[in-house]
C-alpha cells in the first residue's frame, strides 16, 4: 500500500549533559534500562507499529549505537562455544530486528534540524519519529496508535498528553478542537508556555507521524526558542495548510531524559518484573533499615 509507514526516525544527536559523567563517552540512549539500552525501547516500538526502516540522527561520540544493532562476531563466537545458546541467538537478533540507517547531525541546531536531517531517505511518504528519552509501554504501541489515525485521516499526527498547568513550561502546548474520541484537530501550538500563556494543557509528547511536506518548512525555519530550529515551529506552519492532528494516547510514558526520571523508570519496570520486584523491595527495605558495616 502507498500509505504504509516503514521508516521511523530516532533523534539521538544530543550530548546527554543531564547524564555527565555518565556520558561523556557513552550515548545516552545506550544508558541501560533494566536489561537493554534505552534506545532499544523505542525501536521495538517502531517495530510493533509496523516499521522496517530505522533511520538515526547521530552525531559524535554515538558509534556505540552503531555497534549495539550491528553483529558481534567475536562475542557470538565466544557464547557459542560456551552453549550459551539463548544468549547467542538473543545476540544475533539484534542486528535483524530492522534496516539501520545512519545519518549525520553536523551540528547542534535542534529538533527541528534533526528531522531534517532525515529528509534524504524520509521524502517519499509519511514516517514516524520517535524521541527515544520519552519510553512508552502501550498496547498497541504509541506509534501504531498515530499511525491508524493518520490512516483513517491523512496529513500528520503527534501524541499528547494531559498535564498540569505547571508543566506547560516543559512542552510543546497545543490549540485544539476535539474531533473524535481522544482525537483532536490542532490550531495552534506554542514552545514551552508559562501556565498563564498555554492555550491548553494538551502537551505534545515524543511520538510523531510526518508528512513529508515538513521538509520544506523546516528548510526556511527561522531559528526558535533556544537559538535552535525547533519542530513545533514547523508543526504550527504546517496546520496552516494541511491537517494536523493529536492523539491522546493510551499507555506509560517514562521520562528517560533526565537522572530521576531514568532511576524512577528502572525502579517501576523492576516492580512490574516478577523476577525483579522481590530485589527493589529488599533493597528498599535494607535502605530503610540500614545495619552496621552497610
Amino acid at each position: 500500500m502507498a500509505n504504509e509507514i516503514r521508516k521511523c526516525l530516532f533523534p539521538v544527536a544530543g550530548l546527554g549533559t543531564r547524564f555527565l559523567p555518565a556520558t561523556k563517552e557513552i550515548a545516552k540512549e545506550m544508558l541501560p534500562l533494566l536489561d537493554r539500552p534505552i534506545i532499544t525501547y523505542g525501536v521495538e516500538e517502531a517495530l510493533a507499529a509496523g516499521c522496517t526502516e530505522m533511520v538515526m540522527i547521530t552525531g559524535r561520540s554515538k558509534k556505540a549505537i552503531e555497534d549495539y544493532f550491528d553483529r558481534s562476531f567475536e562475542l557470538e563466537h565466544m557464547l557459542k562455544t560456551r552453549n550459551k545458546t539463548s544468549l547467542y541467538d538473543a545476540v544475533v537478533s539484534i542486528a535483524s530486528m530492522a534496516v539501520f540507517i545512519y545519518m549525520r547531525q553536523h551540528s547542534p541546531l535542534g529538533l527541528g534540524h534533526a528531522v531534517l536531517c532525515g529528509e534524504p531517505v524520509c521524502r517519499d511518504a509519511p514516517f514516524g519519529v520517535i524521541l527515544p528519552d520519552d519510553v512508552m509501554v502501550a498496547d498497541p504501541s504509541v506509534l501504531a496508535q498515530l499511525i491508524a489515525v493518520q490512516r483513517e485521516r491523512g496529513g500528520s499526527v503527534i501524541a499528547l498528553e494531559e498535564v498540569s498547568p505547571e508543566e506547560t513550561s516543559r512542552y510543546g502546548v497545543v490549540a485544539a478542537e476535539i474531533a473524535g474520541e481522544g482525537v483532536y484537530r490542532i490550531n495552534d501550538m506554542v514552545e514551552k508556555p508559562g501556565p498563564e500563556k498555554a492555550p491548553s494543557t494538551l502537551a505534545i509528547m515524543g511520538r510523531y507521524v510526518l508528512t513529508p511536506t515538513v521538509f520544506s518548512i523546516l528548510k526556511n525555519q527561522q531559528k526558535g526558542a533556544g537559538g535552535e530550529i525547533q519542530l513545533t515551529d514547523a508543526l504550527r506552519t504546517l496546520a496552516r495548510t494541511e491537517p494536523v492532528w493529536g492523539v491522546l494516547y493510551r499507555g506509560r510514558r517514562f521520562d528517560c531524559g533526565t537522572q530521576p526520571g531514568w532511576l524512577s523508570a528502572n525502579i517501576q519496570l523492576a516492580m512490574d518484573n516478577p523476577n525483579l520486584r522481590e530485589v527493589v523491595l529488599e533493597a528498599l527495605k535494607i535502605s530503610g533499615n540500614p545495619q552496621p558495616g552497610r
